[in-house]
């Protein structure tokens, strides 16, 4: 699925952000799967929403200026079905065998 995906790679950035082991930005984006530009952009967005995000030219990475981490979790269980009933999320589905995931932040 897509989302994990996507959700590993934040991960990943994050800590490679922290402990400070990006490279170039080439090296970076090549270790995300991604494109420079791509990767480009996911960098102004992280500075726009307030990651202390700064690159430094002599180790060659990118670094926080401050504490800061981004954590994604991903929690799955199975609900009963008095759970499944209270959730008004949209329509209602219901079924003795359903997991439903939810996205804490």
């Amino acid at each position: 699925m897509q989302l994990f995906k996507y959700i590993d790679r934040i991960n990943l950035m994050d800590s490679l952000i922290r402990q400070g082991r990006t490279g170039t930005q080439a090296e970076f984006a090549n270790r995300l799967g991604l494109s420079v530009s791509r990767l480009a952009r996911i960098i102004e967005y992280m500075k726009e929403i307030g990651a202390p995000l700064e690159y430094d030219r002599k180790r060659n990475t990118y670094y926080y200026e401050k504490d800061y981490s981004i954590q994604i979790r991903v929690d799955i269980q199975q609900l009963d079905n008095n759970q499944i009933r209270s959730i008004s999320a949209g329509s209602f589905y219901f079924s003795n065998n359903t997991f439903n995931a939810f996205f804490k932040h």
